[in-house]
């Protein structure tokens, strides 16, 4: 699986931390060995931490279950 990164945004906690997040374009295998056709999004720290999307502007840390909200330019 071959992954490229797409995006990055800073996100905060609930006490006002940022976190650097970045948003990866993962392409799984397929199979027989064919590239699928939709790309699958992942989010992870700059630390290399998984993010689960929670939807809207919302995120949260895989492992500390602390919640993040994405920070808007």
């Amino acid at each position: 699986m071959s992954a490229i990164l797409v995006a990055h945004f800073h996100a905060r906690d609930a006490e006002g931390r940022v976190y650097p997040v970045h948003e990866f374009h993962e392409l799984p295998q397929a199979e027989d060995g064919s590239q699928p056709s939709a790309p699958v999004v992942t989010y992870r720290l700059a630390i290399g931490e998984r993010v689960t999307h929670l939807g809207d502007d919302r995120f949260k840390l895989l492992r500390s279950g602390v919640e993040l909200t994405r920070d808007l330019p």
